[in-house]
C-alpha cells in the first residue's frame, strides 16, 4: 500500500493528506498490506478521527486497484 499511497501525495484529499503524512513517517509500515497494520500505527500516533476515516477511504481505493 506505501507505494500505491505514494501517488497520492499531492491531491488536496484526506488520502493526499494521508499519503503527506506517511511519506516522512520512518514508522510507517511496508507490509505486510492488511488494514489493521496500518489503523494501529495510525491510532499509535495518535490520530483523529478524520485521519482514520481517510484511511479507510484509502483502504477501499487501494482494494480495487490491487
Amino acid at each position: 500500500m506505501s507505494e500505491w499511497l505514494a501517488a497520492f501525495a499531492g491531491e488536496s484529499s484526506a488520502i493526499g493528506d494521508l499519503a503527506r503524512d506517511a511519506a516522512p513517517d520512518p514508522g510507517w509500515p511496508q507490509g505486510p498490506d492488511e488494514l489493521g497494520v496500518f489503523r494501529e500505527h495510525v491510532e499509535d500516533q495518535g490520530a483523529v478521527e478524520a485521519a482514520l476515516e481517510g484511511l479507510e477511504q484509502a483502504w477501499e481505493q487501494y482494494e480495487v486497484w490491487s
